[in-house]
This record gives C-alpha cells, structure tokens and sequence, in this order.
C-alpha cells in the first residue's frame, strides 16, 4: 500500500482495532464495511477503554422547567408557546416535590432543561438553583443546555464567562449536552433555522469545561445527513475532547450519548428519513471506534427501546443511560411512553446480556453495586422468578 492509498477494509479494521487513531475518510469509510466486522472492532475497543465485565447506569430525573420555547425547532414536539392552553412553568415547590421523589427511589442527579421562555428572569433561574442545593443537599443539578445558555447570554446582557460565574454560585454543577444534534450548520438550519449554531455550542461547553462543569457530548441521527456529515460531527468532538484534555486537566466530556431522530408528531414527519435500529447499531460502532478519548458510551433505551439497547452492549457500548423517571423531549416526538424505567429493568438489561451492572454518578464514577438477586427477586427455589419487563422494583 503506498502513502497515499486508502487501506482496505480488512486492513483499516486492524488499524482501528490497534487503537490506531482513524483520520476522516478512514471513518467514513466504515459505513461502507459489513456491519458485524466493525461490530466486533468497536466491542473489542470498549471491553479496552472501560471495565470489561460492568456495564454501568445512573438513577436520576429528567425535569422541564417549562416548555414554554421561542425557537420552535421543527423536530420538537414539546415545545409551545405561552399563550397555548398546555404551556406551563413550574413553580419551586412543584420542582421540589418531583426531587423528592427521586431521593426516594437513591437518585443522586437531576437532569434539568427547558424550553428558552423569553419571559423568565435571570434571577428565576438562580433562585431555582439555590432552592434546590438548600432543600436537596445531595443532589447534582446538570441543567441549562447550551441553547438555553445561549439565550441567557443575549437576553440578559452577559458575557458567558460571568453568566457561568453566577449559575455556578447558585448551585450549577454541569451543562448538559441537548443541542447538539448534527453539529454541521448546513442541516441544522433546515432542520431547526432558529437553532444554536455549532461554534456556540463548542464555545459553550468548552467554557464550561474550563470551568470544571461536567459536560457530555451528543449525536441525533436522522435528519438525512451524509456520512461525512455524520463523520465531521464526531471528529469535532474529538477534537473539543483532545482541547479539554490538554488545557483544563481532562476536564472533558465524561461521555457520549446517540439516539435516532423521532419524528411521529413533529413537522418533520414525512419530510426526514430517521434512521433504523441497524442505522443506530452501525452509528454506534462507528462512535467506539472515532472517540478514542471518550471512554463511556451510552445506549439509548428511550429512542431505541430496551432490547436494541441491550444490543447496543455489543456494538461499543458501556453503559445504559439513567432511569430518567420522566421524559418529555424524545418520547412526546416519537408519541410512544419509553419515558422512565426501573432500577430492576436496568440490571435486568445488564445481567440478562453478560454483564455485572453497576451504578454510577454522572460522572460515570461507581458508587454502588446493587444486589442483583434482591433485585430480580431471584431465589434457591427460583433462581428465574419476576423477571419480566418493565416489572415494577
């Protein structure tokens, strides 16, 4: 093979799976290979890059603050605009009571967005923020993704570094990762003209990892965009991740999630492709394999169901996802209820596909290893017994 030449396929899969990082047409070109080969490359890269035996999960909540949204995302069928009948903005109490319930349950972190509502104050989001660290002591507040940060920004005329300073003081502990999607601007402004474009999203997260925040990255598959498209979405993550790692003491991304665009209820049925079960599975792999410096990859049971996402186990990745209790974004898009799950259902995942299921903080630090037997109510007598899906524990 001179220098200049492509490898084959059998030799760019030994490439990857030496570890070797792939430039981008190398990457590219794995959506063209057997998708069982690039399979076993990126399991074998994930049994490397985190604990071979454990597969991880997160108790936690989803919760939106209102779905009152000015953006009006053409993918989104949560949003509304304030003067619909079912637009709301929760008080504090309100908030406060769905907290409790996650406390519980052993939940350790709150995962906190909402639609950009031009009509709350800064010091909304602060007092809500102070209000959850002095009733909720323990519980980790990751809120506010970058659209929504992006917001405060111009609606309340600071700079981001001070914006940050402040959530910081009231209470914030890390960003999520929402709106990234596709991070090429060319279908984000077919998909979503209104949307934050992808150099604020990086510049946003790259301050909050500066800042210590945690942050993780994200991937939506669907919109009808390219392989290469798909490919520089994941070599610009790569690259933030190598920044991170370099300048603020490998305070990156703690890891990265994917799921597949719904499109059931939104203005973009019938006008985007979506993506397949073997699209997600393929997308994945091919994750695994670009992100060498993201160790956690998350499977997504809420958009791809909980049998493809025990699959996901074998095609790259180490952890499935929290138990969100509540979610509003993806499933009132795809119009189906995969909107929260057991801590049985979780480890009954886990264990059924090989693995010892733990359970972790957001960073994806274990903090707990549940009894899998208590839990599946396994017996001497029965060692099978109640182990059906979705079965309440």
């Amino acid at each position: 093979m001179t220098a200049s030449a492509q490898p084959t396929g059998t030799e760019l899969l030994q490439k990857a799976a030496s570890g070797e990082r792939l430039n981008a047409a190398e990457i590219e070109a794995l959506y063209h290979l057997p998708l069982p080969d690039v399979a076993a490359v990126a399991h074998g890269l994930r049994l490397q890059r985190s604990n071979p035996d454990v597969v991880t999960f997160l108790i936690d909540r989803n919760i939106n603050y209102t779905n009152v949204c000015n953006v009006g995302c053409n993918f989104c069928a949560f949003y509304r605009t304030r003067r619909q009948a079912d637009s709301y903005t929760h008080d504090y109490a309100t908030i406060s009571a769905k907290i409790t319930e996650l406390e519980a349950v052993g939940g350790t972190r709150i995962l906190m967005q909402g639609g950009v509502n031009p009509e709350l104050p800064l010091n909304y989001y602060t007092g809500l923020l102070r209000h959850i660290k002095a009733h909720h002591p323990s519980i980790r507040i990751d809120a506010f993704s970058p659209e929504e940060v992006l917001f405060m920004e111009k609606a309340f005329g600071l700079a981001l570094d001070p914006l940050l300073d402040t959530l910081i003081e009231a209470g914030l502990d890390g960003l999520p990762g929402a709106g990234g999607e596709i991070l090429e601007d060319d279908v984000r402004k077919k998909a979503a003209p209104a949307r934050i474009r992808s150099a604020d999203w990086f510049r946003i997260l790259d301050a909050a990892q500066r800042k210590g925040l945690y942050t993780i990255s994200t991937m939506v598959i669907g919109f009808g965009e390219s392989y290469a498209q798909r490919t520089r979405h994941l070599l610009q993550i790569r690259e933030q991740q190598d920044r991170a790692g370099q300048l603020y003491g490998g305070n990156g991304f703690s890891g990265f999630a994917m799921w597949t665009l719904q499109t059931e209820h939104t203005r973009l049925h019938g006008k985007a492709p979506g993506a397949t079960a073997h699209e997600y599975l393929q997308q994945l792999a091919i994750a695994r394999i670009a992100l060498d410096n993201v160790p956690n990859i998350q499977a997504s049971w809420p958009g791809q169901g909980f049998k493809v996402a025990q699959a996901s186990l074998y095609y790259g990745a180490n952890d499935l996802g929290s138990t969100m209790m509540e979610e509003n974004v993806v499933s009132a898009a795809g119009g189906h209820g995969r909107h929260k799950t057991t801590v049985r259902e979780l480890i009954r995942s886990a264990v059924d596909a090989g693995f010892t299921p733990a359970i972790r903080n957001s960073r994806f630090q274990i903090i707990e290893w549940p009894d899998v037997d208590a839990h599946l109510n396994r017996t001497e007598a029965n060692p099978e017994a109640e182990r059906a899906v979705g079965a309440a524990g």
